[in-house]
C-alpha cells in the first residue's frame, strides 16, 4: 500500500463552510484511487471557513503522475445541502512530488467536479486521454451553463439568465457584495437624505434649493465642481479629465456644418483659426451620435437632447477654453453659434446643454457599451470556450469577477422599461437603443487601445491630460505583464495558431460582440503572439482601468446637478438675448429627476468592501515559478506608479485619482 497526503483548503469567504460529507478521488497516468470520504481528526470542522485540513488516501500501488482530482459532497440526513467554497487541494505523492489543484469555486450540489493540476496547459499539450476527456467535459458543461442571449437587436450579446440566483455559483456576487449592493441600492435616497424628494415632480425654484439638497452628501471633487461649474476653464478641463475623456479630438479642419469664423472666436486678436489649427491648439467635441435621437418624456413632459458641436482653444496658459458652441448639427438661423462674449445666461445655458448631452453620450457609449457590455462579451466567451487549466483562463478569470451579475442587475434596474435610466434620462427608452446601435457601428479596435486612440485623436501633446498620462502608463505595465505571461506559455506564433481554444475565444468575441464586422479591426483569429498579447491587454485594460476612468467619478462630476443634468425640459434658445436665470431653472430637470440621478450616480460610484485592486490575484491559479515572478513584478510596477500618481495629485487643484492602480478594480464589478 502507498499513501497520498491530501490537504484541503476551504476558502476564507463568508459562508464558505460545509457540514456535508466531502469525497475525493485521485486520478493518475497509471490508475485511480477509490472514492475516499475525507473524514479527519477535526470532524465536522474540517471544512469550515478558512480551514486547512489534512487527510490520507491509500492506494494499492502508485497512480503515476497525478492528472486530476474528483471532488463531490453529499448531505447528511439531518443536514440540508449547503454551499462549500473550496480554494484548492494539495496532494503529496509517495514519491514526494507536490501537486496543486486550484479550485476556487462554490460547490453547491452533489455532482462530481473534476479539477486538473495547476500547471497551465494549452489544448495541444494535454495529450493524455484522461486530460483531454476532462477538458472536453468541462467545456461541454460550460457551454450549457453560459449561453449567449440577445438583449436587444444590434447590441452586443449577453449571458442568458432569468435571475441572478440562477447564475453559476462561480460568477455570483459574494454574500458581502450582495448585501452591500442591495443595501446601497435600496437606501441610496435615504443615505443622501433625499427621501421625500423622489416624488416631487416640480421644477427647482432657485439655485439655493439645489444647493441644500447637494450639501447632504459631498465629495471633495463634487464640492469643487459646485464652486466652479460655471467657469470656462473647468468646462474645458472636464473633456480631458472628467468621466468622458474619449470624445475630444484635435481639430485640423472645421466641420462643414460648424461655420465658425475668426471674428466670432478671436475678435480684436492677432490669432486666427487657420494658424491655431496648424499649431494644434484647436479641439473639437462632436456629439453627432445624438443627432435626431428621440428624447424621453418624463413626468408627462417632453425632454430635450441636443447633438452639439463644441470648439475649444488651448490658451497660452495651457488652459482649454470653449470658444464656440452650436447645439444642433445643422446650421440655421434658429441654431445660433453661442460664444463666450454672449450674455452670461446665453453662454451658460449653451454649456448646460453640452453637459447634458455629454452625460447621455458618456453613459451609453463610453460607459455601458465600451466597458460593461464588452467586458461581458469577453467573460462569456472565456467561460464558454476556455477550460480552467488554460493559461488564458488563469490570466483573465479574476478580470471577469462579478461582471455577469452586475450587468444582469444593470439591465433590470437601469435600462429595463422600469429602470432608473429609462425613466429619468433624456435618452432613456427608444433613444437609448438608437444611441447604442450607432455607438456599436462606430466602435473600432483602435479606439479600444488607448495608445492608438490617443494618437488617432491627435492628443499626444495636450497639457494637463491626466487620463492620458496615467492611462498610457497603466497600459504599458499591463502590456509588459501580459507579454511576460503569454510569452512564457507561447514560444512561437505557430503555437498560438494551433491553440483551438484560444481561437474559439476570439471568434466568439468577434461574432457576438462585434457582429462579425471586419471593418472594426477586431481580430477574428490570432496568428501570432504579438497579436494575442495586444488583445489580452485590451481586455484587462478595458475591464479595469478604462472602466474606472469612466465610472468612478460619476458622483464627483454629476452629484452637483447643474454641472451634469441627466435631462433638460425646455428646448434651447433659438435666438440670443432671451435667456435668464429663470429660464435656466425652468430648463433643469424636475426635483424628482434630479434626486433619482444623484442616487443612481452615488450607487454606481460606491466601492464595495470586497474590492480587489488591479494586479491582485487572491486565487492562486499560477503555480509555476516564472509566472509567479512575473506577477510579483507586475504588482511592484503598479505600486510604484500609484506612489507617483499620489505625489502628483498633491500638487493639483483637482486631483485625478481614477487611474491610480490602488483605486482600479480588477473587473467591471459595479
Amino acid at each position: 500500500m502507498v499513501q497520498y497526503k491530501v490537504t484541503v483548503f476551504t476558502g476564507d469567504r463568508l459562508n464558505s463552510t460545509t457540514l456535508n460529507n466531502v469525497y475525493i478521488k485521485l486520478v493518475g497516468t497509471d490508475g485511480e484511487s477509490d472514492r475516499k470520504w475525507l473524514m479527519g481528526l477535526k470532524g465536522a470542522s474540517s471544512f469550515v471557513r478558512g480551514a486547512v485540513s489534512k487527510f490520507k488516501v491509500s492506494c494499492s500501488t502508485s497512480l503515476g503522475k497525478l492528472l486530476l482530482i474528483e471532488l463531490d459532497k453529499q448531505s447528511l440526513p439531518l443536514f440540508p445541502e449547503d454551499d462549500w467554497f473550496c480554494a484548492k487541494v494539495e496532494v503529496k505523492s509517495p514519491e514526494g512530488d507536490i501537486y496543486i489543484f486550484p479550485v476556487y469555486r462554490w460547490i453547491a450540489d452533489s455532482k462530481v467536479y473534476r479539477f486538473k493540476d495547476g500547471k497551465a496547459l494549452r489544448v495541444f499539450e494535454d495529450n493524455h486521454h484522461l486530460g483531454r476527456y476532462s477538458r472536453q467535459q468541462e467545456i461541454q458543461q460550460r457551454e450549457e451553463d453560459y449561453r449567449w442571449d440577445a438583449y436587444a437587436e444590434g447590441i452586443p450579446h449577453s449571458l442568458k439568465a432569468q435571475n441572478p440566483i440562477f447564475l453559476p455559483s462561480e460568477v455570483q456576487f459574494s454574500f458581502t457584495k450582495t448585501t452591500e449592493f442591495l443595501y446601497t441600492a435600496s437606501t441610496g435616497l435615504t443615505e443622501l437624505k433625499l427621501k421625500g424628494l423622489d416624488n416631487r415632480k416640480e421644477k427647482w425654484d432657485n439655485i439655493d434649493s439645489i444647493n441644500r439638497v447637494f450639501c447632504c452628501k459631498k465629495t471633495d471633487i463634487s464640492e469643487y465642481v459646485q464652486k466652479h461649474w460655471k467657469e470656462d476653464a473647468f468646462f474645458g478641463y472636464q473633456f480631458l479629465n472628467g468621466v468622458n475623456p474619449i470624445l475630444i479630438q484635435c481639430c485640423t479642419t472645421l466641420p462643414s456644418n460648424f461655420p465658425v469664423t475668426d471674428d466670432m472666436v478671436f475678435p480684436r486678436s492677432r490669432c486666427n483659426l487657420a494658424d491655431e489649427m496648424k499649431k494644434g491648439n484647436i479641439f473639437l467635441c462632436d456629439y453627432k451620435l445624438l443627432d435626431g435621437v428621440k428624447a424621453n418624456t418624463i413626468n408627462g413632459k417632453k425632454q430635450y437632447l441636443m447633438a452639439p458641436l463644441v470648439l475649444l482653444h488651448k490658451a497660452p496658459d495651457n488652459k482649454l477654453l470653449p470658444i464656440a458652441i452650436q447645439l444642433k448639427q445643422n446650421p440655421s438661423d434658429d441654431n445660433p453659434i453661442f460664444l463666450p462674449t454672449d450674455s452670461e445666461y446665453d453662454w451658460l445655458i449653451a454649456k448646460t446643454f453640452v453637459r447634458s448631452a455629454d452625460f447621455n453620450h458618456h453613459q451609453l457609449n463610453a460607459h455601458l457599451l465600451r466597458t460593461h457590455l464588452l467586458a461581458e462579451v469577453f467573460a462569456v466567451s472565456l467561460l464558454r470556450n476556455v477550460p480552467m487549466v488554460h493559461p488564458l483562463y488563469k490570466l483573465l478569470k479574476l478580470h471577469t469577477r462579478y461582471t455577469l451579475q452586475i450587468n444582469f442587475l444593470a439591465r433590470r434596474l437601469l435600462i429595463s422599461e422600469v429602470g432608473a435610466f429609462t425613466q429619468f434620462a433624456a435618452s432613456g427608452g427608444e433613444g437609448m437603443f438608437t444611441i447604442l446601435k450607432r455607438s456599436v457601428s462606430s466602435m473600432t479596435y483602435s479606439s479600444l487601445c488607448i495608445t492608438d486612440d490617443i494618437a488617432e485623436r491627435g492628443l499626444e501633446d495636450v497639457p494637463n491630460f491626466y487620463y492620458r498620462d496615467d492611462g498610457l502608463k497603466v497600459w504599458d505595465i499591463i502590456h509588459r505583464f501580459v507579454q511576460g505571461m503569454l510569452g512564457y506559455y507561447y514560444k512561437s506564433d505557430s503555437e498560438v495558431q494551433q491553440d483551438s481554444e484560444l481561437q474559439k475565444w476570439i471568434l466568439d468575441i468577434f461574432e457576438h460582440g462585434f457582429f462579425s464586422q471586419a471593418e472594426t479591426g477586431i481580430p477574428q483569429t490570432f496568428t501570432c503572439v504579438t497579436e494575442l498579447v495586444k488583445f489580452v491587454t485590451v481586455v484587462i485594460f478595458t475591464c479595469s482601468a478604462q472602466h474606472a476612468a469612466v465610472n468612478s467619478g460619476q458622483y464627483d462630476y454629476g452629484g452637483w446637478m447643474p454641472n451634469t443634468p441627466i435631462s433638460l425640459q425646455l428646448p434651447p434658445p433659438t435666438t440670443k438675448g432671451t435667456t435668464s436665470e429663470a429660464t435656466m431653472l425652468a430648463t433643469f430637470p424636475d426635483v424628482n429627476v434630479t434626486v433619482q440621478g444623484m442616487a443612481t450616480m452615488w450607487l454606481l460610484s460606491k466601492q464595495s468592501s470586497d474590492f480587489v485592486p488591479l494586479g491582485q490575484y487572491p486565487e492562486e491559479h499560477f503555480i509555476e515559478e516564472i509566472p509567479r515572478k512575473i506577477l510579483k513584478d507586475f504588482q511592484m510596477e503598479l505600486e510604484d506608479l500609484s506612489l507617483v500618481i499620489k505625489a502628483r495629485n498633491k500638487r493639483l487643484e483637482v486631483p485625478y485619482t481614477y487611474m491610480d492602480p490602488a483605486e482600479l478594480e480588477n473587473s467591471v464589478a459595479i
